[in-house]
């Protein structure tokens, strides 16, 4: 499993394939693992690069309050510890708030970008799930927090469908959970980001991609990241949910690597 360090702190990441370099930075899970569906159709076209956040996996637990500025500078020192200057970046949720970031105040760090399932500004139902998982937490601890999560990810037919395989999932996850005060800080630079001063300095051309059905980062998160960004295209699929790289992932590939073509 390998680390580098960060900062001086330990930082866990993955490297698959060959070629130009694309960083996948998932949401607030924080972990690699979230796009072990996508890697290997990925990595055939470009070494791809996966990590666990701060506070999450294998890398270092800092206790302590989070924000996602913290979060991008963590990636800069990792980006510069793997001696990547510039990369084609996906990012997913609390990924794509990060990759806000890094493409506003680092322009030269990212050639192309996909915001995927993502927000500028917390809309109120964000804000609502973001509130309930909260309370999950606090009143229930860590396994329920996690056992909740496919009602914030996946449509109803795809948990019916797939239960079997999730259940087992959800329980593995509860196992290797990072602590419950490092779950509320993560929620909590969720919930307190506001991405829109970072939008009009967005310079790389910029793919905003969501799932009509996500309703935990609705349409219209994406539809305002559209118009906020010079020049950016958006692409709405028409299922699988906020974690449409999972429950459609040949469709979120397609997408991905169509928009990385160009």
């Amino acid at each position: 499993m390998p680390t580098v360090q960060v900062r001086g702190e330990e930082f866990h990441y993955e490297i698959t394939g060959s070629g130009p370099t694309l960083l996948l930075v998932t949401g607030l899970a924080g972990t690699a693992s979230y796009w072990k569906p996508n890697v290997e159709a990925l990595s055939r076209h470009y070494k791809v690069i996966c990590y666990d956040h701060r506070g999450t996996g294998a890398s270092v637990r800092t206790e302590g309050s989070y924000s996602i500025e913290g979060l991008t500078d963590d990636l800069v020192g990792l980006l510069d510890a793997l001696g990547e200057k510039t990369v084609l970046f996906v990012g997913h949720s609390t990924g794509g708030a990060i990759g806000q970031v890094l493409a506003a105040r680092h322009p030269d760090r990212v050639s192309r970008m996909v915001l995927y399932a993502t927000w500028a500004t917390l809309c109120p139902q964000m804000a609502l799930a973001m509130e309930m998982r909260v309370k999950l937490l606090k009143a229930f601890g860590p396994a329920m927090y996690h056992r909740a999560s496919p009602a914030f990810l996946f449509p109803p037919r795809y948990v019916c469908e797939n239960w079997a395989a999730i259940e087992p999932a959800l329980a593995r996850n509860a196992e290797l959970s990072t602590t419950p005060t490092i779950l509320e800080a993560r929620v909590n630079a969720v919930t307190s980001f506001d991405g829109r001063a970072y939008l009009p300095d967005i310079q790389c051309p910029t793919l905003v991609l969501v799932a009509r059905d996500d309703n935990l980062t609705p349409l219209e998160s994406s539809e305002e990241l559209a118009r906020g960004i010079p020049g950016a295209e958006l692409q709405v699929l028409s299922y699988g949910a906020h974690a449409v790289s999972q429950t459609e992932p040949e469709v979120f590939n397609k997408a991905v690597l169509t928009f990385l073509a160009y």
